[in-house]
């Protein structure tokens, strides 16, 4: 990649992203149940929300007790994260960055990493120094939760197309190419707003299975303890739409 060109995870986000892609907030409760069962840490515990977003897990969990660290690149969904934690007169500390630069001084006892927010970076060795990062913001025997969509699904079910409407009015079609050499899924996204105007993006994502993640944590000094196939707890199989991962650090 030429130093002229912007890596497309700084322009995919922002306000487009919020438009395209709706959460429910039972869905995130659901989501953050899950991860306060499987991480098991008393309440005060400093979690890092790796690519947080706006903020929809990091401040259910802050509500619920926990010290909360958020690290995301989009400045409004920090922003939107910072404004959401004000409204509900919660404190956290939100950082700015790449998720290749946790900041040093940022020591915690566990790292969650969710809704596919891994793979985005240009090849496997910067998505390798993402987990080594992890592996140095982690205490010891500090743990690391990341969800991601499974590749063995992905693949078996591969749609080359696909679109949905939003509550909102607008209109998203995706053009997907996955390349099995690789392991990449390309995929255009055309977003129709409701006054007729389009436009257009794209993002790019590493699908790594699950025997290149184990592969990749053990490198970093991370051990995998658990996998999950969904947010219900259910054991990851050939049929299970997500791969999530709980490692613990070595």
């Amino acid at each position: 990649m030429s130093g002229e060109e912007v890596p497309w995870y700084r322009s995919f986000f922002g306000q487009g992203y919020l438009d395209s892609y709706e959460f429910a907030p039972e869905r995130t409760l659901q989501e953050v149940d899950f991860v306060e069962r499987v991480l098991a840490l008393p309440k005060g515990s400093r979690i890092l929300d790796l690519c947080c977003g706006h903020g929809r897990h990091l401040v259910e969990l802050a509500a619920r007790g926990y010290e909360m660290v958020g690290l995301d690149l989009d400045p409004l969904f920090l922003r939107l994260a910072q404004e959401e934690l004000d409204r509900r007169d919660l404190r956290a500390r939100l950082v700015h960055a790449d998720m290749r630069d946790i900041p040093p001084d940022c020591e915690v006892e566990a790292v969650i990493n969710l809704f596919t927010a891994f793979g985005y970076l240009e090849d496997d060795g910067e998505d390798m120094k993402v987990l080594e990062g992890v592996a140095r913001a982690l205490r010891p025997a500090g743990k690391f939760l990341m969800d991601t969509m499974s590749r063995d699904r992905l693949v078996r079910i591969f749609q080359s197309h696909g679109w949905h409407e939003t509550a909102k009015g607008f209109r998203v079609l995706e053009k997907r190419e996955f390349n099995p050499l690789t392991g990449r899924n390309f995929v255009q996204v055309i977003r129709l707003a409701p006054d007729g105007s389009e436009q257009q993006v794209w993002h790019s994502w590493r699908a790594y299975t699950l025997t290149e993640l184990a592969k990749m944590l053990k490198a970093a000094g991370l051990s995998v303890r658990e996998t999950y196939g969904g947010y219900d707890g259910s054991p990851y199989s050939l049929e299970s739409r997500r791969m999530i991962v709980l490692a613990e650090k070595l």
